[in-house]
Formats: C-alpha cells, sequence, structure tokens
C-alpha cells in the first residue's frame, strides 16, 4: 500500500506511516502456526504492537482511508482472538529467521515498487494413456519412446519412465515402470529413490522410509490416498509435488515444479520429454495428425489392418464422454485410446488426468486445450472426425 502525505493541518506534512506499521506486523506473525501451542500469546503481542503504531501515527494519517481501515480491523481481530488491550507487545525488529527447507518461505522472490512480492512460477508436467505428454510448455504430444526415458532430469529431480506396447503391431505403448528421484539437498534430505511398477504402487521409498529430512519436520513425503493406486509426494524444500496413479495394467503421473528448477540442468541433460518434448521420430502423430482406428481397425504403418478395439467410434466418443463433457484434448485422447486398446481404464487415466492438470497447473486459462479446426483436423464439434477410414486428430496444440 502506498505511503499518502498527511494533509490539512499536519505541520511539514509528515509521512503516514501505516504501511510500515502493517509490514510490520506481517512480519511478527507469518512464522506463526496457528496449530502450535502459544500462538494466541504471540499474535496479542503482534497485534499490541500494531496497535501502538497506528496510535502513533494517529494524527499524520488522520485523512488516511487505509489507516482508518487498519484501526477498525486491529479492533476486529482483538475481539476475535480474546486479546487485552494492556499486556506486553512484541519487539518492531524482531530477528526473523527463514527455514531453508521451505520453498515458498525462501525463494528468491522480487519486490515490485510498493513492497509486493512476486511469488514463484510453477509449471505443469503430465504422462497417461498411449502415452500422451503435456510438457511443461504446454505442448500435448503422443509418443511411442519404447523403453526407459527421462522424463525430468535436472540438479534436484530426477523421473524415468518406463513404456511398453499395449497391443501387438500397434507403435502405442503406455508406462508401466517410474523411478523418481529426489536428489540430496544440503540439511534438508538426503538422496531418496522412489519406483512404482505395474501392481506394486508403494506408500514408501526403495530403502522403506515415507520421508525425508529430520523427525520434526517432514522436508519431503508420500502420503498415500488409494492403496495401491494413487500416492502424492511433497517435496517442500524444493516446491514440488508429484502424483503417481494406476489404472488397469498402467501408470500416470503429474507433477508441479518451480521454473527455476525445472531449468537448473546441465546441456547434457538436454533429454527430458517434459522439457523439451519427445525426439520426432519418436511422435506417433505425424505433425499434429494422429491416425485413429475407425470401427475396430487400425492401418498398421505397413498399409495392413489388424482387428482392434471392441469400440466403434461413435462407442469410444459416447463412453469417453460420461466421463468428460468438455470435448477438450483430453477427450480425444480417451477416444484414441479406447480404439486403440478397448481397454475402458484408459478413460478413467484420461479423466484423471484432466482433474490432476485442474489440481496443480497454475493457470487455470490453461488448463483445457482444445484440438485445432484447421489443417484437416477437428474443432469444437465433430465435423471432419471421420473420412475415408482414417481420422486425424490435431494433438500438438500450442497455448
Amino acid at each position: 500500500l502506498p505511503s499518502v502525505l498527511c494533509l490539512g493541518d499536519c505541520q511539514l506534512q509528515t509521512a503516514c506511516r501505516i504501511q510500515k506499521c502493517t509490514t510490520d506486523f506481517v512480519t511478527l506473525t507469518s512464522h506463526l502456526n496457528l496449530a502450535l501451542e502459544g500462538f494466541d500469546s504471540e499474535f496479542c503481542k503482534a497485534l499490541r504492537a500494531y496497535s501502538v503504531c497506528t496510535y502513533r501515527n494517529s494524527k499524520v494519517c488522520r485523512g488516511n482511508l487505509v489507516y482508518h481501515s487498519a484501526v477498525l480491523g486491529i479492533s476486529d481481530l482483538m475481539s476475535q482472538r480474546n486479546c487485552s488491550k494492556d499486556g506486553p507487545t512484541s519487539s518492531t525488529n524482531p530477528i526473523v529467521t527463514h527455514d531453508p527447507c521451505n520453498y515458498s518461505g525462501h525463494t528468491d522472490t522480487r519486490e515490485r515498487e510498493g513492497g509486493e512480492k512476486t511469488p514463484p512460477t510453477y509449471l505443469f508436467c503430465g504422462l497417461f494413456g498411449d502415452p500422451h505428454l503435456r510438457t511443461f510448455k504446454d505442448h500435448f504430444q503422443t509418443c511411442k519412446v519404447e523403453g526407459a526415458w527421462p522424463l525430468i532430469d535436472n540438479n534436484y529431480l530426477s523421473v524415468q519412465v518406463t513404456n511398453v506396447p499395449v497391443v501387438p503391431g500397434s507403435s502405442a505403448t503406455a508406462t508401466n515402470k517410474i523411478t523418481v528421484i529426489f536428489k540430496s539437498h544440503q540439511d534438508c534430505t538426503d538422496q531418496k529413490v522412489y519406483q512404482a511398477v505395474t501392481d506394486d504402487l508403494p506408500a514408501a521409498f526403495v530403502d522403506g522410509t515415507t520421508s525425508g529430512g529430520d523427525g520434526n519436520t517432514k522436508n519431503l513425503q508420500i502420503v498415500e490416498k488409494i492403496s495401491g493406486k494413487y500416492i502424492e509426494m511433497h517435496a517442500r524444500y524444493i516446491g514440488t509435488t508429484v502424483y503417481i496413479r494406476q489404472f488397469g495394467h498402467y501408470l500416470t503421473l503429474a507433477i508441479r515444479m518451480p521454473h527455476e528448477l525445472v531449468m537448473a540442468y546441465e546441456e547434457s541433460q538436454d533429454l527430458q520429454l517434459c522439457v523439451n518434448g519427445c525426439p520426432s521420430g519418436e511422435r506417433i502423430d505425424d505433425s499434429g495428425h494422429l491416425p485413429l482406428p475407425v470401427m475396430g481397425q487400425l492401418l498398421s504403418q505397413g498399409g495392413a489392418a489388424y482387428p482392434r478395439s471392441v469400440y466403434t467410434l461413435e462407442a469410444a466418443m459416447t463412453k469417453c464422454h460420461e466421463k468428460m463433457l468438455v470435448k477438450d484434448i483430453y477427450f480425444y485422447s480417451c477416444v484414441f485410446d479406447l480404439l486403440t486398446t478397448g481397454d475402458a481404464n484408459f478413460t478413467a487415466a484420461a479423466h484423471s488426468a484432466l482433474q490432476d492438470v485442474e489440481a496443480l497447473h497454475p493457470r487455470k486459462e490453461h488448463w483445457h486445450i482444445f484440438p485445432s479446426s484447421g489443417g484437416g483436423g477437428m474443432g469444437k464439434g465433430n465435423e471432419g472426425f471421420v473420412g475415408l477410414g482414417l481420422v486425424c486428430l490435431i494433438l500438438d496444440v500450442f497455448l
């Protein structure tokens, strides 16, 4: 809030320092935890210090609306916390110690004019289905990447996935193994390795522990949401969250990580699917156009048709629409997966992948990616979806 000069009968136009009072109060209370013993006592001390500061500025801030709002706010907070007006006050020059293992608390934020801090920027990456990749740049691709491939490999975190073919004769693959390595970081955590494979989604690291850091503060921890089906990993020291799920025989992954840490890697670590996408030779879609099976058959690369899914195009779209009302890229990925495999678990995987986006992606306006209506692809409706036995789906969309 900008400082305002007191006008009227004030002498020498002494500056109103209500902003300084407010800043001191925020500093005094930012480290307090509502759940900890002694919160009310320390909060009341800070409130009384805030009140004293506003009183000292009462004359020079007489015409300042921010000042009057602060006075009313202090009164309300004192009533809510049953704070007495008389009593000890907190020092206005406290020694503030930051937690080096709390990324959001000690990250190098830049201050704008007026003291406003710029919060860290977070990025999202996800992998699901046959497999469909959403990169940190919000590019959407479908790749084969059979075997082991690095999703992420920077100075803080490594994530590697292993993909296997889902049906004979098709280049489509799906993930059956995920390895996550949290690299040792100062005094926050030792290196921790997590590994999940089909039908073995543990709620612990490979060393049997469920957290990293000292016994009091869990700087890194695994939370089991659904036994054997869904776990979350929270690394507070690097501001990173990882979701891993199993649907049918395959795994999905979603991750949110600060931009500055995502970009902290060496030139030799440039093969990262989440950062740079899949190599062109590993893309199933051709310049964004993905051939879809029609009426239970798919044209192989050699041009021969072989039996495929029990789903017709109409049935697949109906099935996917049950879970996803918006016909965005996740809906059409679901259609592709059903027609390719006939496995309804891929419907749940696509739906869950979109839910993970909504939970982790920092920008709501980018949650949905819609196929392009140009170049023979699909728009918001179904026009042009089927033609001459070959369906093209625009998957590579740049926001």
